[in-house]
C-alpha cells in the first residue's frame, strides 16, 4: 500500500509538471528517478506599465517556468544561452551535496555560460521537500530570470488540512528601463541604483500602477476550501510584507523546511526566502467576489526605495458571477487592507520572525549542533570609499558606496574558485585568510555612522574549515552609513538561527539565551536592522560556497564572502569530479 501511494503521488506530480509548469521535458528512459528539463535563456519583448522592452527570459516566460520534482529525484537542467551576455543559473536552497559544480554563482563555482553555449546542471534532491526557487546568478539578470522550484515530499504533509490546490506566488520587481544599465551606472559612479518602477505578483504589477488593470494576478478559490500558497520573494532589493484582506494565514513551511504551524494576519519575507502558508476561503464575499491580496516593502534604511504596492485578487467562485468579473474600482489609487503592516513596522517583522520554529518531530528532527568547533563573528557594513583621482563619484559626499564583511569587500576573480581549488588544492593558500572577527572592535550599532566609517579592503579571501566542523557565524549588523535589515544567504548548507537580537552581540551573555531545542532552519536569514543573528550548521558539504546579502545592490558593492569546506576522509565526503561540459573562462 505504501509503494502504490508513493507511485500515485509521483504520477500526480509528473502530471502537474506537464500540465501546469510549462517546461519542455526531454524524453528519458528513467523518468521516474531522473527529471530532465530544457532551459533557453533568450530575449523577449514584454510590456508592463505602458512600456515595452526586451526582457531576459527563460523559454520566453516571465516569470520563468516552474520546476516540479520529487524528494530523492536526480535533476538535470540543460541551460542553453542564446544571448550575447554570459549567464548562470542558481538553484536557490538546493544543498548540492558534493555537486558544487551545479550551484551556479558566477566565478565562485563555475565560469559563466557564454553566448551560444550550453551547460547541463546535474544534482540530486536529498532530504529536502517544499518550495524553493531558481534564478540567474550573473550580474543583475535575476531581475527577470527566476522561477519556482517545487519538491514534492515522499510522505504526506505533516499537517491535517486537506489542500484543494497549491498556488505559487512569486514576488518580483519591474524596471521600465534597462536593468543592465542600472547596474553598470551604479558600479561606474559608486552611487545607489535607480529604483524599480513596480513590484509584481507572478510578473503582474496590478491596478495601482499605470496601464496595469489587465496585468493583475487573480486566483479563483471555492468557499470552504483550503489552499497552499507557495510564496517566493524573488525581488532584487526589497523585503516585503504580504497579506490577504479578511483572511488568516497559517505558516507551515519556510525555505523548504516544515515549521510548527502558527496563524498570522500577514508575513514578512526577505529576498531569497520562501514561505508556504495555508489559506482557508472562509469569508463571505461581496457582489464582486473579490478580496485584495497585497505586497509592499518592509523598510529599515534611509536610502531611497520603491514605496509602491502591488496587489492581486482572491476571487471566490460563485455560480451567479461570471469568471471574467471585472476588477473592482479602486478610488484614487488607494485601497484598504488593515492587516497589511506599515512599511516601517519592525515590531511586526520581529514578532513574525520570533514565531518561526522548526517542526522538530521524530520524523523531521531539528538537528541543530549543540556545541560548536568554531565561532566566527562577521560585521556587516555599508562603506564609503574615497573617490580616486580623475574619477567622478556620485555617492554620499562625492564618494563611492561599497559594502563589506569584516571590512573585506568581496571581488569575484576572473576564473572559477571551485575549479582552481579542485585542480590544485594547494591554491587554498591563495584564498585563505578571511578574518574570523572584525579588524577592530567598536560600537557596531550605536556609534556615529560617519566618523566610524572605514574605507574597505578589496579581495577574495575565503574562510576555510575542515569537513564536519560545527560552525557558528555571528552576523553583526552595523549602523555605518545606515542601519538596515540584511537578508544573508548561505550556499551549500541549511543553517539554524539559534539567536537574534538588537544592538551589539555579547559573547559572554547572549549564547546562554540561544534556542537549541527548536530553532528555525533555513537558507536565508534576515539579520535585524541594528542587530545581530547567530546561525549554526555542520559544514559537511565539501567544496567552495558563497555567502552574500540577497539585496543585489549590496552584493554588487561587495557584501559577500566565501568559504571552503575541505574534503573529508571518506570517499562519500569528497567533492565529485567536475562534469565534462563545465564552462571555461
Amino acid at each position: 500500500m505504501e509503494v502504490s501511494c508513493h507511485l500515485r503521488c509521483r504520477l500526480v506530480g509528473m502530471l502537474m509538471v506537464v500540465m501546469l509548469v510549462g517546461v519542455q521535458k526531454i524524453p528519458s528512459s528513467s523518468a521516474q528517478t531522473t527529471q530532465r528539463f530544457q532551459f533557453t535563456v533568450e530575449w523577449k519583448k514584454v510590456s508592463r506599465l505602458c512600456h515595452t522592452k526586451p526582457l531576459l527570459t527563460v523559454n520566453g516566460e516571465y516569470p520563468g517556468p516552474t520546476i516540479a520534482v520529487h524528494e530523492g529525484d536526480d535533476v538535470e537542467v540543460k541551460v542553453t544561452n542564446r544571448i550575447a551576455q554570459n549567464t548562470t543559473i542558481h538553484w536557490h536552497g538546493i544543498r548540492q551535496l558534493r555537486t558544487g559544480w551545479a550551484d551556479g554563482p558566477a566565478y565562485i563555482t563555475q565560469c559563466p555560460i557564454n553566448g551560444g553555449k550550453s551547460y547541463t546542471y546535474k544534482f540530486k534532491v536529498v532530504d529536502q521537500r517544499g518550495t524553493l526557487f531558481w534564478h540567474a546568478h550573473y550580474a543583475w539578470q535575476r531581475a527577470s530570470i527566476y522561477g519556482a522550484f517545487i519538491i514534492y515530499p515522499r510522505l504526506p504533509y505533516p499537517f491535517s488540512a486537506p489542500i484543494q490546490a497549491e498556488i505559487p506566488i512569486i514576488f518580483g520587481e519591474w524596471w521600465n528601463g534597462d536593468v543592465d544599465t542600472v547596474e553598470k551606472e551604479m558600479t561606474m559612479y559608486g552611487a545607489g541604483p535607480n529604483l524599480s518602477d513596480a513590484y509584481t505578483i507572478n510578473g503582474l504589477p496590478g491596478p495601482l500602477y499605470p496601464c496595469s488593470n489587465e496585468d493583475t494576478f487573480k486566483q479563483t478559490v471555492e468557499r470552504g476550501k483550503t489552499y497552499m500558497l507557495r510564496i517566493i520573494n524573488a525581488a532584487l532589493n526589497d523585503e516585503l510584507f504580504f497579506a490577504v484582506a479578511n483572511h488568516t494565514l497559517t505558516v507551515v513551511e519556510i525555505d523548504a523546511v516544515y515549521t510548527k504551524p502558527f496563524k498570522t494576519n500577514a508575513i514578512m519575507i526577505a529576498p531569497g526566502q520562501t514561505t508556504n502558508i495555508l489559506l482557508t476561503a472562509d469569508q463571505l464575499p461581496d457582489s464582486s467576489g473579490m478580496f485584495v491580496m497585497a505586497a509592499r516593502p518592509y523598510v529599515t534604511g534611509i536610502f531611497p526605495f520603491d514605496n509602491s504596492t502591488t496587489i492581486g485578487f482572491l476571487r471566490y467562485k460563485q455560480p451567479r458571477i461570471a469568471e471574467k468579473t471585472k476588477i473592482p474600482t479602486i478610488p484614487n489609487g488607494s485601497f484598504a487592507l488593515g492587516n497589511l503592516p506599515e512599511m516601517t513596522d519592525t515590531e511586526f517583522a520581529t514578532e513574525f520572525s520570533n514565531k518561526l520554529r522548526s517542526l522538530g518531530s521524530p520524523q523531521y528532527p531539528c538537528n541543530v549542533p549543540k556545541t560548536v568547533d568554531k565561532r566566527v563573528m562577521i560585521s556587516i557594513s555599508l562603506n564609503l570609499q574615497d573617490c580616486p583621482a580623475n574619477k567622478t563619484c556620485k555617492g554620499y559626499k562625492g564618494k563611492s558606496f561599497f559594502a563589506s564583511m569584516n571590512n573585506q569587500s568581496f571581488v569575484r576573480p576572473s576564473s572559477s574558485i571551485l575549479e582552481c581549488y579542485y585542480k590544485n588544492l594547494k591554491i587554498i593558500n591563495k584564498y585563505a585568510g578571511f578574518p574570523e572577527k572584525p579588524p577592530r572592535e567598536f560600537d557596531y550599532t550605536g556609534g556615529n555612522p560617519m566618523t566610524q566609517n572605514m574605507n574597505t579592503e578589496f579581495g577574495s579571501k575565503l574562510l576555510v574549515v575542515p569537513y564536519g566542523t560545527n560552525l557558528e557565524l555571528v552576523l553583526q549588523g552595523t549602523n555605518l552609513l545606515n542601519e538596515e535589515n540584511h537578508p544573508i544567504h548561505v550556499h551549500g548548507h541549511n543553517f539554524f538561527i539559534v539567536g537574534k537580537g538588537f544592538g551589539n552581540f555579547n559573547a559572554a551573555k547572549d549564547p546562554s539565551k540561544y534556542n537549541l531545542v527548536d530553532p528555525v532552519e533555513r537558507n536565508t536569514v534576515a539579520v535585524p536592522s541594528g542587530g545581530w543573528a547567530a546561525i549554526r550548521f555542520k559544514a559537511d558539504n565539501p567544496g567552495v560556497w558563497f555567502i552574500h546579502c540577497h539585496l543585489e545592490a549590496h552584493t554588487s558593492w561587495g557584501l559577500a564572502m566565501g568559504f571552503i569546506v575541505k574534503n573529508g576522509p571518506g570517499p562519500s565526503q569528497r567533492l565529485l569530479p567536475p562534469p565534462p561540459d563545465l564552462p571555461s573562462c
